[in-house]
């Protein structure tokens, strides 16, 4: 099977690249496509995926001073793994980036072992990093709201429609809960305007999920259509740069970076901030918890719940403040 070559869009997720032994590399194509076609991941996944296994397989070239092939991968020792995650450690690569890199290095192991390969049982032998697991961190409902408002950067010199624009987005994040590459992901013929108050959205794992869409959010959407200069076609993409093109996260991002000292919000403020802020003020508001697992795209309850730590700190921090007697 080979992989859907539109989930590549860089030459860097070539995953043969840097890797001189032709099976292999085939072997990596492979379970590329696997992941991508089947598995349904994300080509932000796939990415990682492929760089990663590709710096274990040089890591490997050197440690066995050879090229890399089942024969090698049969040898690989508990040892020799804990060796690579070391070095990976040394060279200031974090936590959560050395689970995602042995979850990837495990995945293709796994699917070598289904093809009849290789029978390694190393990997199972190494204990995964520990992550120390932070609390989503919202931002008050009066700064969501003015990061939302156009008019809160009314000061700046920039056109009209791109204050709408990005007032239009930031608005889809906190009122609808959605990713920044989901709200950029939509396409104009889907935008929930007028009377249409409702968005289908396929998230991560490609899960379709249904988020309804309130009439502010919908009139941002509304203002920014109607001021954009550029010809909007109906399958293309809803928002669009200033040259037309699609709009990058990148652009959303540095909005925030911007906003954020004029209106005193803290570094944790960004726009991911603002649909744990859809959840947390949900929540707050006793908003069910299954609900909210379905409008955020959660496949596990579990995910959602971290919510409910949030809620309970916050409540607490209040009583501290408050309470003559905190």
């Amino acid at each position: 099977m080979s992989p859907d070559k539109n989930k590549f869009p860089d030459s860097s997720a070539d995953p043969s690249a840097g890797v001189g032994q032709a099976p292999l590399a085939t072997d990596m194509r492979d379970w590329l496509g696997y992941l991508a076609n089947e598995r349904r991941y994300s080509a932000h996944t796939l990415n990682a995926y492929a760089r990663d296994l590709r710096q274990f397989l040089e890591f490997l070239t050197a440690h066995f001073g050879e090229s890399p092939d089942t024969d090698v991968f049969n040898s690989i020792k508990s040892g020799d793994i804990r060796a690579f995650m070391a070095r990976r450690r040394n060279e200031g690569v974090g936590s959560r980036s050395l689970l995602r890199c042995l979850a990837g290095i495990r995945s293709f192991t796994r699917h070598l072992e289904r093809q009849g390969k290789i029978h390694a049982s190393a990997f199972a032998n190494v204990r995964s990093p520990k992550i120390a697991r932070s609390l989503p961190k919202p931002i008050a409902a009066i700064q969501a709201r003015a990061l939302a408002d156009p008019d809160s950067r009314s000061g700046e010199d920039r056109d009209t429609w791109i204050l709408a624009r990005d007032a239009a987005v930031l608005g889809l994040l906190y009122g609808a809960g959605l990713r920044i590459s989901e709200a950029l992901s939509i396409r104009l013929i889907d935008a929930p305007v007028g009377e249409v108050d409702w968005l289908t959205i396929i998230g991560k794992g490609q899960k379709t999920r249904m988020v309804p869409v309130i009439k502010p959010v919908r009139a941002g959407l509304e203002e920014y259509i109607a001021l954009c200069p550029w010809p909007l076609l109906p399958a293309g993409p809803l928002f669009v740069g200033a040259r037309g093109g699609p709009l990058s996260p990148r652009i959303i991002q540095l909005t925030v970076e911007r906003m954020r000292g004029a209106l005193g919000l803290p570094d944790s403020a960004t726009p991911h901030a603002l649909r744990h802020s859809f959840a947390t003020h949900l929540l707050a508001r006793g908003g069910d918890l299954r609900a909210i697992q379905e409008l955020l795209g959660h496949s596990s309850l579990s995910t959602t719940q971290v919510y409910t730590a949030v809620d309970s700190t916050r409540l607490l921090d209040a009583y501290r403040s408050a309470h003559p007697r905190a």
